[in-house]
């Protein structure tokens, strides 16, 4: 009879699993699109700090080329270790308004808490 209950409760448990990842949004580990990422304070957060890492890593500066972040247009968001933001990013390049994908990481503990995985100009 436990042998029977320890089965019955681990079929409940992975059933509870299975509805709680349908319910959040899809397969566990998949992508979700972020709804309102205009009024999305956090999401226009991490475009900030993807254009500026960008601008660093690159070594622009104001006179040299840098991009100047307009908003954030589309966001998903993936579970991982920590949260991956994937991001379509407006921002103006030599006066030009243009559009960027960026990927960014967000973990809950370490260090550093975000970071730029990658920045490149929209290809579609």
């Amino acid at each position: 009879m436990a042998k029977g209950g320890m089965i019955l409760c681990m079929i409940c448990l992975w059933y509870v699993v299975g509805v709680v990842g349908l319910v959040g949004g899809g397969k566990l580990g998949g992508r979700t699109i972020i709804k309102d990422v205009k009024n999305n304070k956090e999401v226009q957060d991490l475009g900030k700090f993807s254009v500026e890492e960008y601008n660093k890593e690159e070594g622009l500066g104001e006179s040299s080329g840098a991009l100047s972040f307009n908003e954030v247009v589309e966001a998903e968001k993936q579970v991982i270790s920590g949260l991956e933001y994937y991001l379509k990013i407006s921002a103006v390049k030599s006066g030009v308004l243009e559009t960027f994908d960026a990927a960014v990481v967000v973990k809950a503990s370490g260090t550093p808490p975000k970071k730029l995985l990658n920045f490149a100009p929209t290809t579609n």
